[in-house]
């Protein structure tokens, strides 16, 4: 079992990731010219959101508050940085490959996070958000797949 120490960096570190999922996938949206695409990433930076409010509302249980932005080059680490590069030539593939990436490390966080030990107050939340990002990094790679061709 974690500490609350240990807990308010898990949580932290979601809560990064959640928020590098929003900026991201709403940049990647602002690229994207298909106006279907565009929709569905939009609700996929609103969902980061939506989960970013409850990952705070968890650290609050623990008496705990949310940490300021990290830096640059954990976004690097993150996934989400090369988005910005992806975008430039507003080619639907390339851009939906760096989500993938980006999802490829919330998927690696929260698969972390679950087998750290999570409290009972919080494991579920996290395992719920885990099965959603789960969701969203597999329909990215299908629709970056779908989009190869073109």
């Amino acid at each position: 079992m974690q500490t609350t120490h240990d807990v308010s960096d898990t949580l932290n570190h979601l809560l990064e990731i959640c928020r590098d999922g929003e900026e991201g996938f709403q940049t990647a949206a602002n690229a994207i010219e298909d106006p279907s695409l565009k929709a569905e990433l939009m609700q996929y930076s609103m969902q980061r959101r939506d989960f970013e409010t409850d990952l705070v509302g968890a650290l609050g249980t623990f008496g705990e508050t949310a940490r300021e932005r990290g830096s640059v080059s954990g976004a690097v680490h993150r996934g989400w940085i090369n988005i910005k590069a992806a975008i430039a030539g507003k080619n639907s593939h390339a851009v939906l490959a760096e989500c993938e990436r980006g999802e490829d490390s919330a998927v690696e966080a929260y698969r972390d996070a679950i087998n750290s030990g999570l409290p009972t107050e919080v494991a579920p939340l996290v395992e719920s958000q885990f099965e959603q990002v789960q969701r969203v990094h597999d329909r990215v790679k299908f629709l970056r797949d779908s989009f190869k061709s073109t």
